[in-house]
C-alpha cells in the first residue's frame, strides 16, 4: 500500500497532463511560457487571492515574500517551531531572527492567544504555518497584526485547498505562500510553488524579485533571486486543476471517516476545528512508543511517516539563533506524532486495513 499514490492520480489525470507537457515541448518556451500565467491566473481565480506570483519552490517562496516586505538584518519573525526547517531557514536567511512560539495541543497549530507576548519593536511579521493541511487561527493573528503594523504572511504550503470560515486558502494574510511539491494536496512533478497576495505592489516586488529583481530586461530595480517556476511544471499544475475539486472531495471524505474509525477505537489524532477544512496534507495521528508501532505496522505491510520529530528550536542549527524560549506542546507532539496513508485514492478496504493494523499495533506496544 502506498503512502500517497502518486500513480494512481496520473492514470487519473494522464491525457490532461500529457497534452499540456506535449505543448510545451512543442513551442519551446521552457522559461516563463504562456502556461506560467495561465496557471497564475486560474489559481488567483480559484484562492481569490487577488495576485498569483509562482516560483521555484515553497521555500523560495517564503525568502522571496519576506525579501518584498523589506525583512533583514535585526528583525524578528514569530513562528512555530512545529514545521518543516525552511519556515524558520528563510527568516534566517533574509537575515532576521526566528522568534518560536508554541503550538496548539490538539492542532499542532501555532497558538494564537500566545503570539502576543513574543511581539517586540523589532517584530515585523508572523509567519503561521497551516499545519497538515488545516490554516491556523488566521482571523486572530491578522488582527494582532494589524494592532502592531507588522505583516502576515501564511505558510500554507500545505493547505492549498483549504477553506478557512468561507475563503480559500491562500488569500488569508497579507502575503501567503504554497508548495506544488508532489506529495502536496497540488502538485507538480519536481519543485515548484506560489505566492498570493491582494497587494499589488507587493506583487509586483515578487515578480521582480523572482527574476533577479529585474523591471525590464537587464534593468535591476531590486536585489532578487532566480526563482522561477518551470513552464513545464506549471504544465502539469494545469492538467491537474480538472480533477483538483474532485480529489479535494474525496480527502474531506476520507479524513472525516478517518476521524469516526479512529475516535470509535480511542486513538488520538489532530483534531480540525469546525469553522475550517483541513485537506490532509497528512492525516496524523498521537501515539506513545512511536518506533514500535511504526515497526509493527511496517510488518503488517502499513507505511508511516512521522512530520516533524524535533522542533525547530531543538534544531542544532536553530537552537543558538532564535528566540522564543520553552515550547513543551511541540516538544510534546514531536514525540508523538505519526503520519498514516493518505492520497484521493485511498478505498475504503485499505482504510480500514490502516485502522485494524494500528489498533493491533498499540495493543500490542502499550
Amino acid at each position: 500500500m502506498p503512502f500517497i499514490d502518486l500513480a494512481a492520480q496520473y492514470r487519473d489525470t494522464r491525457a490532461d497532463i500529457d497534452a499540456g507537457i506535449q505543448r510545451v515541448l512543442d513551442h519551446g518556451r521552457y522559461i516563463m511560457g504562456p502556461e506560467v500565467t495561465e496557471m497564475e491566473a486560474a489559481l488567483a481565480d480559484y484562492t481569490g487571492g487577488g495576485n498569483c506570483i509562482s516560483v521555484s519552490s515553497g521555500t523560495e517562496a517564503l525568502l522571496i515574500a519576506m525579501m518584498a516586505l523589506g525583512i533583514g538584518c535585526g528583525d524578528e519573525v514569530i513562528t512555530t517551531p512545529f514545521t518543516f526547517a525552511a519556515t524558520a531557514e528563510m527568516i534566517v536567511l533574509a537575515g532576521a531572527t526566528p522568534v518560536f512560539v508554541d503550538i496548539e495541543s490538539d492542532t499542532c497549530n501555532i497558538d494564537a492567544r500566545l503570539i502576543a507576548d513574543k511581539i517586540t519593536p523589532r517584530t515585523r511579521a508572523i509567519i503561521p504555518v497551516s499545519l497538515y493541511g488545516q490554516p491556523a487561527d488566521m482571523d486572530e493573528i491578522a488582527q494582532l497584526a494589524k494592532a502592531h503594523n507588522i505583516a502576515v504572511i501564511d505558510d500554507a504550503a500545505q493547505s492549498f485547498g483549504a477553506d478557512y470560515k468561507g475563503r480559500k486558502s491562500c488569500s488569508l494574510a497579507t502575503i501567503s505562500c504554497t508548495s506544488f511539491f508532489p506529495s502536496k494536496p497540488l502538485g507538480c512533478y519536481g519543485d515548484g510553488g506560489a505566492i498570493f497576495t491582494a497587494d499589488d505592489a507587493l506583487a509586483q516586488a515578487c515578480r521582480e524579485i523572482r527574476v533577479h529583481g529585474q523591471s525590464e530586461r537587464y534593468v535591476h530595480t531590486r536585489v532578487g533571486v532566480g526563482g522561477r517556476m518551470d513552464t513545464l511544471q506549471c504544465a502539469v499544475i494545469l492538467g491537474k486543476l480538472s480533477r483538483f475539486d474532485w480529489e479535494i472531495e474525496q480527502r474531506l471524505a476520507i479524513g472525516a471517516r478517518y476521524n469516526d474509525l479512529l475516535d470509535a477505537a480511542g486513538i488520538g489524532r489532530v483534531v480540525q476545528r469546525d469553522d475550517r477544512t483541513s485537506v490532509y496534507a497528512q492525516y496524523t495521528v498521537f501515539v506513545r512508543n512511536r518506533a514500535a508501532v511504526q515497526d509493527a505496522l511496517k510488518i503488517a505491510g502499513v507505511p508511516t511517516a512521522v512530520h516533524y520529530p524535533l522542533p525547530l528550536n531543538r534544531q542544532p542549527a536553530y537552537s543558538n539563533i532564535s528566540g522564543g524560549g520553552a515550547t513543551p506542546r511541540s516538544e510534546s507532539a514531536a514525540a508523538t506524532v505519526m503520519s498514516l496513508p493518505m492520497h484521493p485514492y485511498l478505498c475504503v478496504e485499505d482504510q480500514d486495513r490502516v485502522v485494524a493494523a494500528l489498533v493491533e499495533a498499540l495493543r500490542g506496544t502499550n
